[in-house]
């Protein structure tokens, strides 16, 4: 983990309020599916940086890339970079998705909303990996501006479901799963509550392991501050109680040993 001053290849608006960007950092050479960087704002007034979830990255070429929603000042600003301009990140953070769980398996990524960006990378590292018997994701959208699917079945097989029922599945994420009768073995996750707490009920139901990012407001993002506690079936070995900090011991966690 360390702080560092990247350069912003390039940025482009994907749908109403959703921004696609381009980083040059070498943090890229160690980043895993699943884990975030924070992003600090240049407007001084702004205190907290902002987390965002690893959509991709390029090992190779020392790129990363982000997808974020505009959600306030922050967010805002970071809209306004543009090519050449400077950024101020701290990566990687937090732990990734358990690939070392998929050997043989039959391997279902969901993505809600802006839980989709951090689907595209474990994408490509479960193909490339060629551990799982069969990769299938299911991507749900508020209505037809599909951002990422064409990213997306590059690696693996995409079905989706839209809000308003104008592509795909009309419903959620679990709505096209029963339509389309998939069944998974392991299920990895990100997205808004309600959706990973549906995915969790299924998984106990259906006995299949499930693996999500819990999407949580954070603040310092290093685990200092404990403003995104959760609580958990486990004791914390350091503190004796039942909690965990989404930025350091998550955001991933199997669905089953967190309170949601």
């Amino acid at each position: 983990m360390k702080k560092v001053k990247a350069k912003v290849i390039s940025q482009a608006e994907l749908s109403d309020d959703i921004y696609d960007m381009w980083i040059e950092s070498d943090l890229a050479a160690t980043a895993k599916a699943g884990q975030f960087i924070c992003v600090y704002p240049h407007n001084e007034s702004i205190l907290l940086p902002r987390p965002i979830s690893i959509c991709e990255a390029d090992r190779e070429k020392n790129i990363l890339r982000i997808v974020y929603r505009v959600v306030g000042k922050g967010t805002k600003e970071l809209s306004y970079y543009r090519d050449g301009g400077d950024i101020n990140i701290l990566g990687n953070l937090g732990n990734g998705f358990p690939l070392e769980e998929v050997a043989g398996k039959h391997v279902v990524l969901m993505g809600g909303g802006i839980g989709i960006p951090p689907m595209l990378q474990l994408a490509k590292d479960l193909k490339r990996a060629g551990e799982a018997e069969e990769i299938t994701a299911i991507a749900g959208y508020r209505n037809d501006r599909l951002f990422l699917k064409e990213d997306m079945q590059k690696y693996v097989s995409v079905h989706v479901a839209t809000e308003d029922g104008s592509v795909g599945t009309k419903g959620n994420v679990m709505d096209a799963m029963s339509a389309l009768g998939i069944r998974a073995d392991v299920i990895m996750a990100c997205g808004p509550m309600p959706m990973l707490r549906a995915i969790k009920q299924y998984a106990k139901k259906e006995g299949c392991k499930a693996y999500i990012s819990l999407e949580e407001r954070m603040a310092c993002g290093v685990g200092a501050c404990l403003g995104c506690v959760c609580k958990t079936k486990e004791k914390d070995e350091h503190s004796h109680v039942n909690n965990a900090r989404i930025c350091t011991d998550g955001p991933v966690f199997n669905a089953q040993d967190v309170e949601i």
